[in-house]
């Protein structure tokens, strides 16, 4: 049966016309997405990452406009947790004309592959960049055990 090229073309029309909003649709609720909506939170949680260093771990966090006052971590076992509050007041006897950074917090934890001396946790902030130094606890760390 032969049928009108007129017709291909208006299903392959209809077609595109529901990919599209589709992709519109699922593009809202997408995080990953090059062109997410300005309130995602991507844009609100610190770009980090984790390094392990035989016995120890290494994390370095992205915390730009963040004074060391205002960042808070937590060490638990294998738990990590890094938080942050910046509140923004204008210089004592100024009016503020004009405000475009704003106020915000954020909370980031993650799960550690092995548990960490919590005791011995070095904490650094320099050009923006926290810088956690945490040491393997006795527990976590290989042992060579020798045979008899």
């Amino acid at each position: 049966m032969l049928t009108r090229w007129s017709d291909v073309d208006r299903m392959f029309n209809a077609m595109d016309f529901l990919r599209n909003n589709l992709d519109s649709m699922f593009r809202d609720f997408d995080i990953t997405s090059s062109y997410s909506p300005k309130w995602m939170i991507t844009d609100k949680i610190p770009k980090t990452n984790l390094y392990d260093k035989g016995d120890m771990f290494e994390v370095k966090a992205e915390v730009p406009g963040f004074s060391q006052e205002e960042l808070n971590v937590k060490v638990q076992g294998n738990y990590l947790e890094i938080s942050g509050k910046r509140q923004l007041e204008g210089p004592k006897g100024y009016t503020t004309h004009r405000t475009e950074r704003d106020v915000t917090t954020f909370s980031r934890s993650f799960t550690l592959p092995a548990d960490i001396d919590g005791n011995k946790v070095e904490a650094s902030l320099k050009n923006g960049i926290l810088t956690l130094s945490m040491p393997k606890a006795e527990i976590a760390k290989p042992k060579q055990i020798k045979i008899n």
